[in-house]
């Protein structure tokens, strides 16, 4: 005798956008393999949208539109939400006022992940229910979950990533092609890559956010967005980058997440900027719009994620990914696995981070100029890995290389070189990243 058929989960949908309208379209065209994954069926509940009447990428049924989004996340019958309008509000307070009623929650929100995760974090605890956020982080790559549950065992160490497609197409673009970056800038603006207003891509608030998130699940501290030291590539010029390419190196907007000796103990480093890789890596290999993650840990060693980072299709597909581990919970009536914070470690200021800096400057073309130089390291307790001059009549340009230090006493450097009499212009600042400081020589 067959058992009697699973009552259905139901579904809510926040938000029919881009990535919205993907989520409805698989969750009703892969309704009969949901349900034989998930062990019930998936019904949508209900999309709340703030205009009923704007064209979509999905026939949404005249009867399962609202506009009232909090009386959808509040009603009885509503298992799980999905959560994809992204900002601050009205997104947290649906988010709050779901899991108080009782359903689990699946968002893409990365800012809002990143700014106040602790409050939606002790919601999830309250209600016994999931909160899960895969997709705001890197589209379509599973990160977030070998981060929180496959590597829970192991002990990572350093997170670093391409983790915004738009950034990566400029920076591509400007090496492959030799754009300048309002050329690649515009380029990606036509192709869809980027947004009419760019500033949380190219100036690194997008990056900075999902930079919060690795750290916080790599190191198991709550780590904001704020806590993050965010460049973006605005000012990379045509200069840096072929600069790079002489070096044997490619220039990319990284997300760096470590496990670092601070003054009193283990501590976090966040940050997110510019700097030159060697070819040798394997984020080097990373172009257009993808996105990659290199995760480094003691006993798994080194581990890379690679794939689309963003778009409707990508995206979905994480959301879904998340929606059936959070039905299967509710079927299994167990609830999956919550923030862990017990490490709090305190995040370093970037002063204090260790890293490498590829200086160019413009000088005379004089007798004493490269002691100068080295004097100048030297006073900051800066040791220099190469140095590099070339003629130019009156004039001549050096590009110099330094070995690790802190980011604070290579800034002092940069002033210090700056003010010198000689040096027409410093013209060029960048980090250098990779895996062995002779990579660059």
């Amino acid at each position: 005798m067959n058992s009697p058929h699973p009552t259905p989960l139901k579904v809510a949908v926040l938000g029919c956008g881009v990535v919205g309208s993907q989520v409805v379209r698989l969750l009703t065209t892969q309704s009969e393999d949901l349900a034989a994954r998930v062990g019930a069926p998936l019904e949508l509940a209900g999309v709340a949208v703030r205009r009923p009447d704007a064209p979509r990428d999905v026939d949404l049924p005249a009867g399962l539109v609202t506009t009232d989004a909090e009386a959808l996340v509040r009603r009885d019958d509503v298992d799980l939400v999905v959560e994809v309008i992204g900002g601050i509000e009205p997104a947290r307070s649906l988010i709050l006022a779901a899991l108080e009623s009782g359903a689990s929650v699946v968002s893409a929100n990365k800012a809002l992940i990143a700014e106040d995760g602790a409050t939606l974090f002790a919601a999830a605890d309250a209600a016994g229910r999931d909160l899960f956020y895969e997709a705001a982080v890197a589209g379509a790559i599973p990160i977030l979950r070998p981060l929180r549950e496959s590597l829970a065992g192991d002990r990572v160490t350093r997170v670093l990533g391409i983790t915004n497609g738009t950034t990566n197409f400029v920076l591509d673009r400007m090496d492959s092609q030799g754009s300048g970056f309002a050329e690649a800038l515009e380029e990606a603006q036509r192709l869809g890559y980027a947004e009419a207003d760019p500033t949380a891509d190219v100036e690194g608030f997008d990056a900075a956010a999902k930079a919060a998130i690795l750290a916080s699940l790599a190191f198991h501290t709550r780590v904001t967005a704020n806590d993050v030291h965010r460049e973006g590539i605005s000012e990379v010029t045509a200069s840096d980058v072929a600069s790079a390419r002489e070096m044997g190196a490619v220039v990319k907007l990284l997300s760096i997440c470590e496990l670092v000796e601070g003054p009193d103990g283990p501590a976090v480093s966040a940050r997110v900027h510019p700097a030159m890789i060697p070819l040798s890596h394997p984020l080097a290999s990373v172009r257009e719009a993808y996105n990659a993650v290199f995760v480094e840990s003691e006993a798994a060693g080194r581990l890379m994620f690679y794939g689309p980072g963003a778009g409707g299709p990508p995206t979905a597909s994480a959301v879904l990914g998340d929606l059936v581990s959070a039905a299967r919970n509710r079927v299994s009536q167990v609830r999956g696995a919550a923030e862990t914070t017990y490490a709090d470690l305190p995040v370093l200021p970037m002063g204090r981070t260790q890293t490498r800096y590829h200086i160019q400057l413009d000088v005379d073309d004089k007798a004493g100029v490269l002691a100068s130089v080295a004097q100048a390291f030297a006073e900051h307790d800066v040791s220099l890995q190469t140095v590099r001059q070339e003629g130019r009549g009156d004039d001549a340009q050096l590009v110099v290389v330094s070995h690790r230090a802190s980011d604070a006493d290579l800034s002092a450097t940069v002033e210090t070189l700056s003010a010198m009499a000689w040096v027409r212009e410093v013209s060029s600042v960048m980090r250098v990243e990779g895996d062995t400081e002779g990579a660059l020589s």
